[in-house]
């Protein structure tokens, strides 16, 4: 079986989406904020990296980032290896209402500092909500709250209207 198969909840959340990502300190203070626009892609056929995500970061003075994701499959499981992180999701058997996918990764270079994510799909699949947990050394440095509207499903439209406008 393929990756969509072995995955059902992980295939919903194929698309663009649209967000917030609002970060807070261990004592609850608001330390940062950005938009961001996420491609989650399951490429056709498995291939060498059968799961693909590109985050694009904004934030309100302007400053911009981008992040690939392109990701293994194995064992029911998107496993990531690059030169940022390293980790895996997972769909969570025990959610008998099929809403949650965990994350677990960590940061290249920085063994002291992991983080887990929780991802919880709206049964509607038109919205979603994550959380970070960073922890370093054992105990929680910060958090990150994420809210998403899918934007449309059709990754590849969006992709080659933005290739458009940048060439």
């Amino acid at each position: 079986m393929g990756i969509r198969e072995d995955m059902p909840l992980l295939a919903r959340h194929e698309g663009v989406w649209d967000g917030v990502y609002t970060y807070y300190n261990a004592a609850g203070d608001k330390i940062d904020e950005h938009t961001s626009r996420l491609f989650c892609r399951f490429p056709d056929g498995e291939g060498e990296h059968p799961y693909h995500q590109t985050n694009y970061y904004t934030w309100a003075d302007g400053r911009t980032e981008t992040r690939d994701f392109p990701a293994t499959y194995a064992d029911k499981r998107v496993w990531w290896d690059n030169d940022l992180i390293k980790g895996w999701a997972a769909e969570v058997g025990l959610d008998d209402k099929n809403r949650t996918v965990m994350l677990y990764w960590q940061r290249q270079g920085d063994p002291e500092l992991y983080l887990y994510e929780m991802i919880q799909l709206a049964d509607d699949g038109q919205s979603r909500c994550r959380t970070w947990h960073w922890i370093r050394s054992g105990q929680l440095e910060t958090r990150t709250a994420i809210q998403e509207k899918l934007v449309t499903r059709d990754w590849r439209a969006v992709e080659k209207e933005m290739e458009a406008a940048s060439g």
